[in-house]
């Protein structure tokens, strides 16, 4: 399992109606992409749910790399990058996932909480909690999945959850979810990741 996420953070008298027009638009062309697990299409507004910004941030889960690779390369990737230039893409490896109290419901808000791997800590001891926190989010009411990765490059964790309803016991950025693709959540290796 592979995650990655790249923001595209807009002006702030941006016309967010713009981003929700381009998801109907275009959002189902990744319902059937190979090696997605899931793409969820998120977006920020300014002065919701505490955003201090205007963002549009897709979340993606792979199971392949091909599939990313093929995404990133093949040209869906290109045709965001035309329209508003491209964007740093972040990645990390996956290390827990689980479907939540709420698998069958409708994702309606995502919460992504990112952090500092520590110095001096014991990396087997913070990666067991980090998968432990998982367990949590998706036992708890309204989950409708969690996830967490790590980026060794910066020694940064993420933890990643949908929820069915606006109220998330999770903390971290709080996003509205426009659509939600996912031809291989199915296929997504439920539990510890190594």
């Amino acid at each position: 399992m592979h995650a990655m996420q790249y923001e595209l953070t807009l002006p702030a008298d941006y016309d967010m109606n713009v981003i929700r027009d381009r998801v109907a638009r275009i959002g189902h062309l990744l319902d059937d992409w190979e090696g997605l697990g899931f793409k969820t299409y998120l977006l920020r507004e300014r002065g919701v749910d505490g955003s201090p910004v205007n963002q549009y941030a897709p979340f993606y889960l792979w199971n392949t790399m091909e599939g990313m690779n093929s995404f990133l390369w093949g040209g869906a990737f290109q045709g965001l990058s035309d329209d508003f230039g491209r964007p740093s893409v972040r990645q990390w490896s996956g290390l827990a996932y689980a479907e939540g109290t709420a698998a069958s419901g409708t994702a309606r808000i995502a919460v992504r909480h990112r952090r500092r791997v520590p110095d001096g800590v014991v990396l087997a001891d913070v990666m067991a909690e980090a998968t432990d926190e998982v367990g949590r989010l998706a036992g708890e009411d309204g989950a409708v999945l969690a996830a967490a990765a790590v980026d060794t490059s910066r020694w940064e964790l993420v933890h990643f959850s949908l929820w069915e309803h606006r109220t998330p016991k999770a903390e971290g950025d709080v996003f509205q979810v426009l659509h939600l693709s996912a031809p291989g959540r199915d296929a997504l290796t439920e539990g510890r990741q190594w």
